[in-house]
């Protein structure tokens, strides 16, 4: 199993329209929430006092950023299965940074979110706001994109590559990549010259990331589909690496929840898992109707992606063309480019801890060195509702899990 080097400085987004990375001004206004996130609980106790029910009539709110990893939240609320579950839900409201959307969340304004799994760690142990995992949303579901002159990840030396945010999945593998390739991630200054072994890393939003490709002024970038799927279309790049072949059915998002909806109505947090859970159950079997859900062109438009980016995404499985060129390292795993299944492994937990707490990142990180990944498994997650939600929609095996809930996690770079 492979290991994380932390000696690299990391550089913050300078543009502040940043659709998942993080600005100097995010990062502020999310270390300011620290302090309420201390006083939050005494807020909602008073709240739940107040209001007095079993949380039914609360209406799930859910907040989500326009990439495939939000399908459960979005298929959920499109077919209307919180409703099916005597819940009422309003029109998801989309957001265009992870920051923004945590603002939300912490602040009350959304109760339902998809995160980077990372990202938890951050809103949980960094700002002390109480909150927790119930579910995965999704596995895999990203891949390193490069120019189409780039063939492997050695021919990145000495050029710009663009990452989404720093507390991501993306990050902590793209960096395994370059390490097992003798290139140093740093991040310089405009102008400032990139040595022929380093790698200069930038904090870009993915609605940016096809566009700064074909300007040339990146040379590829990791991010979440069907970013990686529109460069294809467009001509503008190639897959180079998928993350799934990297780590072997890695989360990427997770469904989180705040404590105060986890404790004060345990009846409405498992409808909302439950919910999500058919909602995944429901795409695993329908991925060309999840495409026509999700793409601009459905009633809802619940993305600007075209049906045929998120159907390349969603439905195609024919790999062959990626195995000739060899960008599946690892064909014996048989993946899909994304899939769904919710069940949040402690495994997964414990490594994630692992590799972030040796992973260079922007601000104070000093609460990462203090997390045992064992403690976190247990503390950060809470799958007492996605338990009962799996069992009621048909059991592990409807989701190809192994009844016992335990895995052992692979990193193969």
């Amino acid at each position: 199993m492979s290991t994380l080097s932390n000696n690299k400085k990391i550089h913050i987004c300078a543009s502040s329209d940043c659709d998942c990375g993080m600005t100097r001004r995010d990062f502020l206004q999310m270390s300011a929430m620290a302090t309420a996130g201390a006083a939050a609980p005494m807020l909602f106790a008073s709240d739940a006092m107040a209001q007095n029910f079993k949380g039914d009539d609360q209406p799930v709110k859910i907040g989500y950023l326009p990439i495939t990893d939000a399908t459960p939240l979005l298929v959920a609320h499109g077919r209307k299965l919180f409703e099916q579950q005597g819940l009422k839900a309003e029109k998801p409201r989309l957001f265009r940074s992870w920051a923004q959307i945590i603002e939300a969340f912490v602040s009350g304004q959304v109760n339902v979110i998809h995160l980077l799994s990372p990202a938890t760690l951050w809103v949980r142990y960094g700002s002390k706001f109480p909150a927790k995992v119930v579910a995965w949303n999704h596995i895999n579901g990203s891949a390193v994109t490069v120019a189409n002159d780039i063939n492997t990840i050695g021919d990145l030396g000495g050029k710009t590559f663009a990452i989404p945010f720093w507390y991501s999945i993306h990050n902590i593998l793209f960096q395994q990549l370059l390490r097992k390739n003798n290139l140093t991630a740093v991040t310089r200054a405009r102008g400032e010259a990139i040595k022929p072994n380093e790698v200069n890393l930038v904090v870009l939003a993915p609605s940016e990331m096809v566009s700064a490709l074909a300007t040339k002024s990146i040379a590829g970038f990791v991010v979440a589909e069907p970013f990686n799927a529109n460069a294809e279309i467009a001509g503008i790049g190639k897959v180079l690496r998928f993350s799934g072949d990297v780590w072997k059915d890695h989360a990427c998002c997770v469904t989180f929840l705040a404590e105060r909806d986890l404790n004060d109505k345990p009846e409405w947090s498992q409808r909302v898992t439950n919910a999500i859970i058919n909602a995944q159950l429901w795409t695993r079997s329908n991925q060309v109707e999840t495409a026509k859900l999700m793409a601009s062109s459905g009633e809802e438009k619940y993305t600007p992606h075209s049906l045929q980016a998120l159907t390349k995404v969603l439905a195609v499985s024919d790999f062959n063309s990626y195995e000739k060129r060899g960008v599946i390292a690892h064909p014996n795993w048989n993946q899909r480019r994304i899939d769904f299944q919710p069940y949040p492994f402690p495994s997964y937990t414990e490594e994630l801890v692992r590799a972030i707490t040796q992973t260079k990142v922007e601000g104070d990180i000093s609460f990462l060195q203090k997390l045992d990944p064992k403690f976190v498994a247990k503390d950060l997650v809470d799958d007492r509702f996605v338990r009962k939600a799996i069992t009621a929609a048909g059991g592990p095996s409807a989701f190809g899990l192994p009844a016992g809930y335990t895995r052992t996690e692979t990193i193969a770079v």
